[in-house]
């Protein structure tokens, strides 16, 4: 028989190591795949998870194209990782012409927003792995979604070892910054001319959440039960407003931010606590990866002590750059 993936043996770190045996059956909230060997050639339909499967020396034969317009789909946090590989870049919508000629032995989805037609559609190619039971699109803790990445592709101990590194580092920020916990964090940006954040259900809110940060109430409220992100009118930002602020700025939005009328009425920006977050930053952020995390704690660390320091008056330096500065 199958040994059957139950969520709890993913949550725990020593059965999780342990459980590479294969034929593998995943229970997800589409109902359960059989993954009858290890498998060889991984077509990644997540936007983000190409970076947890090179992490752990899995190439993908092909990836999903989100954003930035990178060689092979790829951020320069993970290009070393990608090598001279050049897996085929899936654009668009889920073409399943393209998927199948690629001759997966497996379809990993656990971040790609796949409807259950989608789903049965692909099964036919190979086995599909949606998200977990229990989670919904774009819902799973990045721990989660790297452990996953690794039991499926038969690679469970270097993922462990790689989220243990990550979870180590953030346990230590946690005991040297006694003041975070319990700090509320939004994570905001402008869309369309309107602002928005996203929700303690968010991979981003998640992990700031590692670091003993939790989204204010208030962002949640305006949601809904299971949205990942929200939007605000222009006349009430108050929402947003938190011991931390992190804005998602860019060259063609950080005007449009720094303009927004009722921004400076915030108290995270009388008192300085905003940090703008650049285009870089902002991806490897909403990557949240085993690639990734580690070259934003290098970046952000600094800029949350800045701003958090308890006073106004110490710059934020990517806030002055921006402009968001009080």
């Amino acid at each position: 028989m199958p040994r059957i993936l139950a969520l709890l043996a993913l949550l725990l770190a020593p059965l999780a190591a342990a459980a590479q045996d294969f034929p593998l059956t995943v229970t997800h909230k589409y109902g359960t795949t059989e993954i009858p060997a290890q498998p060889q050639r991984v077509v990644t339909l997540s936007f983000l998870n190409h970076d947890n499967l090179l992490a752990i020396g899995v190439t993908p034969v092909g990836l999903r194209d989100w954003f930035g317009n990178q060689p092979s789909g790829v951020w320069p946090w993970a290009q070393d990782a990608l090598g001279e590989a050049r897996p085929t870049l899936l654009k668009g919508d889920i073409n399943f012409e393209q998927i199948a000629a690629l001759k997966p032995d497996l379809i990993e989805a656990m971040w790609s927003g796949i409807s259950r037609q989608q789903y049965e559609m692909l099964s036919r190619i190979a086995p599909v792995v949606p998200p977990l039971e229990g989670y919904e699109d774009y819902g799973m803790p990045w721990q989660l979604l790297a452990r996953t990445t690794g039991l499926i592709t038969g690679h469970a101990a270097e993922a462990e070892a790689q989220v243990k590194a990550i979870e180590d580092r953030a346990a230590t920020l946690r005991a040297s910054h006694p003041d975070w916990q319990g700090a509320t964090a939004t994570v905001a940006y402008l869309y369309h001319d309107a602002p928005g954040a996203y929700t303690s259900k968010d991979i981003r809110s998640m992990f700031l959440d590692s670091l003993g940060f939790r989204t204010p109430q208030a962002v949640d409220d305006v949601s809904g039960a299971e949205a990942f992100a929200m939007t605000l009118s222009n006349e009430d930002l108050t929402p947003l407003d938190a011991d931390l602020l992190l804005w998602f700025v860019s060259p063609a939005n950080v005007a449009a931010i720094r303009d927004l009328a009722l921004r400076p009425e915030l108290r995270a920006h009388t008192e300085g606590r905003e940090v703008a977050v650049d285009a870089l930053l902002a991806s490897a952020f909403s990557h949240a990866s085993l690639l990734s995390l580690p070259y934003v704690l290098d970046r952000m660390v600094p800029m949350i002590e800045a701003a958090l320091d308890g006073d106004p008056a110490t710059p934020v330096p990517s806030s002055v750059e921006a402009g968001l500065a009080p």
